[in-house]
């Protein structure tokens, strides 16, 4: 049975603790979602290069080795859990002889920030890429080829046609999906306890559950939080989505058009 006074005595006696916790999984989240969509973008770019019968050799070459390694590192980190990605990297930094315990910040921001908190980060961003990368790249092939024939007619050179007309609207067709992945980071960011990096799910299971022994209350607010969290983000990137399509909206329920009326 859940005992809801040990509920009531985590969060009053540990709320600064779960506080962090709740810091690092979003800065985990939204720092992995949008640099690995960054990352995401030239995978996909690399993975739609043509190889055309007028180039030379070399060039064919070096656009086959460029589309075979975007390929095969997509191919790696979508195929393998990244719990797994964590620990190879993990002890792969340790076989070189770096270990990431070693860096050290003074001062409260070392409560989450330290060395295996930026290696967490690193992994998160790599296979977060690697999904990016598939969604950007539907998302350029579902341009409107008239999109750049139309950009290449008034004079426009190829990389500005891409990076200008082409790159946007298929960001904005991908949003919803990469939001999706931005909702699946602040839950997947939960794997990275492995290598000890103190997102909420170490602090509150690991760090207060072993301390109090109440391992079912804090498994309990754990999965509140995170419904919480994924609730908001789902909010906010719908809010996003509205306001990009330029529809008004409020969250005064009192508030309504005059047609409405």
């Amino acid at each position: 049975m859940i005992n809801f006074e040990n509920v009531k005595n985590i969060l009053s006696n540990y709320f600064p603790l779960i506080g962090y916790g709740i810091l690092s999984t979003l800065i985990l989240a939204i720092f992995g979602t949008f640099v690995g969509l960054v990352l995401g973008v030239f995978l996909a770019y690399g993975k739609n290069i043509k190889v055309k019968e007028l180039d030379n050799i070399f060039i064919k070459g070096l656009k086959n080795l460029v589309k075979g390694i975007c390929n095969l590192y997509s191919i790696i980190f979508r195929g393998t859990p990244m719990m797994v990605q964590a620990l190879v990297f993990q002890y792969g930094c340790q076989a070189l002889g770096f270990n990431w315990a070693i860096i050290q910040f003074p001062g409260s921001v070392s409560n989450f920030l330290n060395g295996w908190f930026i290696a967490g980060l690193i992994v998160i961003t790599l296979n977060t890429a690697a999904y990016m990368g598939e969604i950007v790249k539907s998302g350029l092939n579902g341009v409107d080829k008239g999109q750049e024939e139309g950009a290449r007619s008034l004079g426009m050179s190829a990389s500005r046609t891409s990076i200008s007309i082409i790159l946007p609207q298929a960001l904005r067709n991908c949003l919803p999906t990469i939001g999706n992945e931005l909702i699946v980071n602040i839950k997947d960011s939960s794997v990275l306890n492995v290598i000890g990096v103190t997102e909420l799910y170490y602090r509150l299971y690991i760090t207060i559950g072993g301390s109090t022994f109440a391992y079912l209350e804090a498994l309990l607010i754990v999965a509140v939080i995170y419904l919480i969290l994924t609730l908001i983000a789902s909010l906010v990137l719908k809010l996003v989505e509205k306001k990009l399509d330029g529809v008004k909206f409020s969250l005064n329920p009192f508030r309504f058009k005059r047609s409405e009326l």
